[in-house]
């Protein structure tokens, strides 16, 4: 929770005098409708990909052959944990301790969809990171709309006006029974809603079996940090309502938000 694990929990004092290309935060989804099956594929899928040979090439090709990342999960507004601490990666040994120790964490679920909640927690812990850092990202995935907590545009805006760049991984794969809060266009609402800063994207997921590959490319852009590539929203996100998840909650539950 957020009073446990304040923004001076996401430091480790090893990892903060390092140079890095990028510093990123890896801020997960545990809210009630990612089932226990889903978030070990969502786990599993950040752990092949930071051990993948291309996104370690990719991370041995920058200036400082070395990025930062910390591993948060998140629920509803005040309820943010951080897993992994600021860990530096500069190849295979580090690549491999850091998921190794993310691996070994239990898995927990809780109530509601904030957003908004995890891209103020997630800015605050670059923070504490006393490093140089060429780029800031925080890199959110999650499978339904901000429904929690401040407006997600609002909190995005102060993201972005730090310098900090949200990218996106929508998880819209279709389950047996629909939740209340499922919405068709995800991916639209990420674009339109979520994603934010120089060159933000988003990169769904429809399938189980694609997710790892998913995650993989995400990391593999954001470890490269392609500047001159433009943000480009479709022209669907442009029609999204993005208090669409708070009215969802009020239709059901009776409240706009809490």
């Amino acid at each position: 929770m957020l009073g446990l694990f304040g923004p001076l929990a996401g430091l480790d004092h090893a990892a903060s005098a390092e140079a890095v290309d990028v510093a990123l935060v890896l801020a997960v989804d545990i809210s009630y409708s990612m089932d226990v099956a889903e978030q070990r594929l969502q786990r599993d899928g950040y752990i092949q990909a930071l051990n993948a040979p291309d996104v370690l090439a990719a991370i041995a090709a920058g200036p400082n052959h070395r990025i930062a990342v910390t591993y948060v999960e998140w629920a509803g507004p005040s309820d943010q944990t951080v897993l992994i601490p600021w860990r530096i990666i500069d190849g295979p040994g580090s690549a491999r301790a850091v998921t190794d120790e993310l691996a070994a964490k239990p898995y927990r679920r809780a109530a509601r969809t904030s957003i908004a909640g995890a891209l103020s927690y997630s800015a605050s812990l670059f923070d504490a990171f006393g490093g140089d850092v060429a780029r800031r990202v925080i890199d959110v995935s999650g499978d339904g709309p901000n429904n929690a907590g401040p407006p997600v545009t609002e909190a995005r805006a102060g993201v972005v006006a730090r310098g900090i760049v949200i990218n996106g991984l929508p998880i819209i794969w279709r389950r047996n029974v629909p939740g209340l809060m499922d919405i068709d266009n995800l991916a639209d609402y990420y674009e339109a809603c979520v994603i934010g800063g120089d060159s933000a994207f988003a990169i769904p997921v429809k399938t189980h079996e694609t997710f790892s590959a998913a995650t993989r490319l995400k990391l593999l852009q954001e470890v490269a940090g392609d500047e001159a590539r433009p943000q480009v929203i479709p022209a669907a996100a442009s029609a999204v309502d993005c208090l669409i998840g708070e009215k969802l909650w009020q239709q059901h539950f009776g409240t706009f938000r809490n």
